[in-house]
């Protein structure tokens, strides 16, 4: 494996690492020969490559901070259970949050202030843009206007 010249910083960004002049394409977005987003073939650290939104948390919803969905739904006979007050049914609010590495389904009675815990309603997630699967998931299972 051969030995990687890096660009040191405040080098002009319109050549690569060997001084070549770079493509047109890649100096006017000031990158510094071929886009690698940090890897190469050969094992070597490469120069922080010029590739718009390369891991950046914010492009993939936020740092993992706190995140809601909500949706109305009918639930369906047998209705939704809950932690605090048992089997809720007809018109609900399904509210789908994520935080700390978890989401969490709650219900409400449409328009209502109290919020309930469904019972089996949490899971852990790696990702918090996972949390619209989840979401979507469980309201297909919960909403259920024709029985």
């Amino acid at each position: 494996m051969g030995e990687q010249a890096l660009t040191p910083a405040g080098a002009d960004a319109g050549t690569d690492p060997a001084g070549t002049p770079a493509p047109a394409a890649d100096a006017a977005q000031g990158v510094s020969g071929a886009a690698t987003a940090g890897m190469t073939a050969d094992g070597q650290p490469a120069a922080p490559a010029g590739v718009p939104g390369a891991g950046m948390t914010a492009d993939a919803g936020g740092t993992g901070g706190p995140r809601e969905l909500t949706a109305d739904l009918v639930a369906g006979p047998g209705g939704v259970m809950t932690d605090e007050v048992g089997v809720v049914t007809g018109e609900l609010t399904l509210k789908s949050r994520y935080a700390d590495g978890q989401a969490t389904l709650t219900v409400q009675y449409k328009d209502a202030d109290e919020w309930y815990a469904v019972t089996g309603g949490t899971a852990k997630l790696a990702d918090p843009a996972d949390l619209d699967a989840v979401h979507t998931v469980a309201l297909a299972l919960l909403h259920r206007p024709e029985g």
